[in-house]
């Protein structure tokens, strides 16, 4: 039996939002697919939806309105869709905490690429991606304050990376620069929202698709990468 394709594939998207959950979730179901045919080295790329958020945050629904001009019952339908969507990909977007729910907010998310950023250079892809889906359960399943540095070491620590160290990342200005430079590649992909993924380094597939389409994208890559060995 032949060894399965490897790929690499950047996602580029923000821990706050659902989109890019929801496309990861998509992505896994369509690599379980794969098994034994096509194997993934991914890595998380940043983009800053919101990158002059306040450290306060802004209410989350307030915040959509403002931004996309949409009514309260646009809103509501649009969740529904949404969370029809994130279901079928295995993806829970509901807040899973004790008692009531705290208001769901908007948060500035720098810091969260910086400790991503360490992740990657200091531990590698796949404890990156620990902290990124750890990071996406605190802040849709536990509603937390993801520009509170105390919040994120511990969130960083709980994935299995040094406390003490992570900390040190926040205050890294070389760290913020290279954030600061991905994001601006992005823009070099014409990459305008999020989830965006680049396979191979060439291959953009933006959007979050279905576990079908990317089952389909990536044997066409692939397929090219092989023809072009």
């Amino acid at each position: 039996m032949s060894e399965p394709d490897t790929l690499t594939i950047d996602i580029y998207s923000d821990v706050v939002c659902p989109w890019c959950a929801i496309g990861y979730g998509q992505l896994k179901k369509a690599l379980d697919e794969l098994e034994g045919e096509i194997a993934a080295q991914v890595r998380w790329r940043p983009f800053e939806l919101n990158p002059d958020m306040p450290e306060s945050g802004e209410e989350q629904e307030a915040h959509l309105r403002r931004k996309y001009g949409r009514s309260a019952e646009e809103g509501a339908a649009v969740r529904s869709q949404m969370k029809q969507i994130a279901d079928s990909a295995g993806v829970s977007l509901s807040y899973e905490g004790e008692g009531d729910a705290p208001l769901a907010m908007m948060w500035n998310t720098r810091d969260c690429h910086k400790l991503l950023g360490f992740a990657l250079e200091q531990a590698g892809p796949e404890a990156q991606t620990r902290l990124k889906l750890a990071l996406f359960e605190a802040h849709f399943n536990h509603r937390a304050n993801l520009s509170d540095r105390d919040v994120l070491l511990g969130i960083a620590a709980d994935a299995g990376l040094h406390r003490e160290a992570a900390k040190a990342a926040l205050d890294d200005e070389e760290l913020e620069a290279r954030v600061i430079a991905e994001e601006r590649e992005a823009w070099d992909h014409n990459i305008t929202g999020v989830p965006a993924m680049i396979v191979n380094g060439a291959f953009l597939i933006p959007g979050a698709q279905s576990p079908e389409t990317y089952v389909n994208a990536l044997r066409r890559v692939a397929e090219k990468s092989r023809a072009a060995e």
